[in-house]
């Protein structure tokens, strides 16, 4: 017998996946040049240069043995430093490196977050639409119950109105991502500082902190001048959880950090907990190596050059030829309203007909919007082009 929970998970399919894996199929076929892949949100550009010359000169000079071994649970103390000394000095906080937690990625470090809020099994964790699909069963596997805040589909700011019907006594908290994914939206301050006031409201109503967990892999992508508002310094009660992956590139490298603010209401209580809860998943001790290339890489920004250019060829051609999208400001994802409203049987068409790989936005908590990552070839946007088109007309 196994657990039938999990077996569920492993076995459900996954849409990104399976389209992912399609082009693969499809790209050994026909030709790279044959396949347009929007479907993974993988990093298209190098990690930045002093990343690979630090990971050089860390094998070269640092003892094998020491380099190696295992780290204190929550990192090494120089690297948490570094870190706190970069946010300090972006945000104007005081950020002391005993507030943060290293993990294995944004991955662990969230779900250790929602295993330490999870107080009993009506305990409720909220998330707004759309959202990474992964967050429903971060929260329901790990005993709460998940809440779906509904979106904002002209706009994708959040709903305030709608967090209100739905938080009660129950809420623990609520997870913003910003730049989020899919939609590659920013939330604005005025968006955030209206939750702010929201949740300092409800938290007095119901006698208990309502935290913000703060999912933050996309800080860093931003453009054309537009700011990310660090949230804890609008509200106070807010976890950090944070990852290189796309900052720096480094998806397999698995590498991210948890930052309770020493100013969050029980904050010595919440970081005990979330060390608890990385023990018990064995995520802990991150890998030594990567610790030491964030203790000289902290300060270190992606270039996003390549990034910006695919966003904007991408977006201006699908709005001229008359698709429907929030321009995104941030990550690196278009979301697209499907012009028939069914995204499902869009998605389905374009990989039959044009191999063309988007992800419909069902598991995302936003029916009749696809995801188009744009994290690839800039040859291969332009290439792609003609297949949008044809789809589109199709639809007329």
């Amino acid at each position: 017998m196994v657990n039938q929970e999990y077996y569920n998970l492993g076995t459900a399919p996954s849409v990104i996946r399976a389209l992912f894996a399609y082009g693969l199929e499809q790209t050994a076929k026909l030709g790279a040049d044959k396949v347009y892949d929007y479907s993974l949100g993988n990093p298209s550009i190098p990690a930045p240069k002093k990343v690979n010359e630090s990971i050089v000169d860390i094998v070269n000079n640092v003892d094998s043995i020491a380099l190696h071994g295992y780290s204190m649970a929550p990192g090494f103390e120089p690297a948490r430093k570094a870190v706190a000394d970069d946010l300090a000095a972006r945000f104007g906080l005081e950020v002391k490196p005993s507030e943060l937690f290293f993990t294995c990625g944004a991955a662990p470090a969230l779900i250790s977050i929602i295993k330490a809020l999870t107080v009993n099994s009506d305990s409720e964790i909220m998330a707004i639409a759309p959202f990474f699909p992964e967050y429903r069963p971060f929260v329901t596997a790990n005993g709460a119950k998940f809440v779906m805040v509904p979106p904002d589909t002209e706009a994708f700011q959040i709903k305030l109105d709608a967090v209100e019907a739905l938080i009660t006594k129950n809420t623990q908290a609520i997870i913003v991502n910003s730049p989020n994914n899919p939609s590659g939206v920013v939330y604005t301050e005025e968006t955030l500082k209206g939750l702010a006031a929201l949740l300092e409201r409800k938290s007095a109503e119901y006698g208990h902190p309502i935290y913000i967990i703060a999912d933050e892999p996309y800080r860093e992508l931003v453009y054309g001048g537009v700011t990310v508002p660090f949230i804890p310094c609008i509200y106070k009660n807010t976890i950090v959880c944070y990852s290189y992956s796309k900052s720096l590139s480094l998806p397999g490298e698995r590498i991210g950090y948890v930052y309770v603010p020493g100013f969050a209401e029980d904050s010595a209580a919440v970081f005990a907990a979330i060390a608890g809860a990385a023990r018990i998943m064995g995520h802990v001790c991150p890998p030594t190596l990567m610790q030491k290339v964030i203790e000289y890489c902290a300060t270190e920004r992606p270039d996003l050059v390549a990034y910006d250019e695919n966003r904007e060829l991408l977006y201006n051609s699908l709005i001229e030829m008359g698709y429907e999208c929030a321009k995104p400001d941030g990550a690196f994802y278009l979301f697209v309203k499907a012009p028939n409203g069914d995204a499902n049987a869009f998605s389905e068409k374009a990989k039959l007909e044009h191999n063309l790989l988007v992800v419909p936005a069902d598991g995302f908590g936003c029916p009749g919007f696809f995801r188009c990552s744009y994290c690839v070839a800039n040859d291969m946007i332009r290439r792609s082009l003609p297949a949008f088109k044809a789809m589109i007309e199709s639809y007329k």
